[in-house]
C-alpha cells in the first residue's frame, strides 16, 4: 500500500490509491478527502461501477439527475454508464472512499488530472487555462476516453467530443504531450 498523497488542487481533492484483488475480480479502492467547496464534475464511466462510502463528513452526490447529501456510514452506487459526480457543500472535510470496479484506468486518469491541476494547466473551473493545456487536455482524454467521458458545460456534447478531441490529441502527441506522463507535472 502505498501512503503517497495525490493532491489535486483545482478539485480540491487528496487522493490515496490501493489496489485488490478479490474473488469477483480487481478493485481500485480511492481513499478521498474533499475540501470544503471541492468534487468532481459530471461524468460517465462506460464499464466501471463506483461505490462510495462516506467515512466522515456530508458530501453530495448526483446519480442521473438528482442529488443526494449522505453521512458517515453511508453509501452511494454508480453503475456504469450513470451520470454522476460529488460535492463537498459542507464546511469540514469529506473523508471517502470509492471501490472501482473494474480498476480499468481510473488511477492513471486522475493522477493525470491531478498533474495537470498542480501545474496550473486548468483554471479554478476545471477549463484549459493555455493553448497547451487544451492540447494536454484533449490528449488525456482521447487517451481515456473508454473509461471515462466529460459531461460538464463548457466541455462540448460527446459528439463533438469524438469528433474533435482525435484531431487534437494527434497534435497534442506530436508536440511530445503523452497520457501518463502529466501526473509528474506541478
Amino acid at each position: 500500500m502505498s501512503e503517497e498523497l495525490v493532491q489535486d488542487p483545482v478539485f480540491g481533492l487528496r487522493y490515496r490509491f490501493r489496489r485488490r484483488q478479490r474473488a469477483e475480480g480487481d478493485v481500485l479502492e480511492v481513499e478521498m478527502w474533499v475540501d470544503p467547496g471541492g468534487g468532481v464534475t459530471p461524468h460517465v464511466h462506460p464499464a466501471m461501477e463506483e461505490r462510495f462510502e462516506v467515512l466522515a463528513g456530508r458530501p453530495s452526490f448526483l446519480a442521473g439527475r438528482d442529488w443526494s447529501t449522505l453521512g458517515s456510514g453511508e453509501q452511494a452506487i454508480v453503475a456504469p454508464g450513470v451520470r454522476h459526480a460529488f460535492r463537498n457543500r459542507a464546511d469540514e472535510v469529506a473523508h471517502i472512499v470509492c471501490r472501482a470496479t473494474p480498476p480499468s484506468t481510473l488511477e492513471e486518469f486522475l493522477r493525470d488530472a491531478a498533474g495537470l491541476s498542480r501545474s496550473g494547466s486548468l483554471t479554478r473551473h476545471a477549463l484549459p487555462s493555455s493553448p497547451r493545456a487544451l492540447l494536454q487536455a484533449a490528449v488525456m482524454a482521447h487517451h481515456y476516453r473508454d473509461m471515462v467521458t466529460l459531461l460538464f458545460p463548457p466541455m462540448p456534447p460527446p459528439l463533438v467530443q469524438r469528433l474533435v478531441f482525435p484531431a487534437l490529441a494527434r497534435l497534442g502527441e506530436r508536440r511530445g504531450l503523452r497520457a501518463g506522463s502529466f501526473a509528474e507535472l506541478g
